[in-house]
């Protein structure tokens, strides 16, 4: 299935984009995750993350469909 996935932060600067269009088999939140970290090399850890489908947050353990937007989200700091 087809997915766009946005990354932000610390993801975005590792991955080098901010959003992508991507094929996936990934079964769930977490396997696409894992997919892409081991692929990207992204640098934390799932329980670090949130994930949104779709502008909503999601669990790890969500499914998706083809056409959602899927988001990674680290924890930010700002001043």
């Amino acid at each position: 299935m087809q997915v766009e996935v946005t990354y932000y932060a610390m993801l975005r600067e590792r991955r080098g984009l901010s959003v992508e269009t991507i094929q996936t088999e990934a079964a769930g939140l977490g396997a696409l995750y894992d997919d892409l970290a081991g692929k990207y090399g992204l640098p934390t850890e799932r329980h670090h993350l949130k994930v949104a489908v779709n502008d909503q947050f999601a669990s790890w353990e969500n499914s998706f469909a083809s056409g959602d937007r899927i988001a990674f989200i680290p924890p930010v700091s700002g001043g």
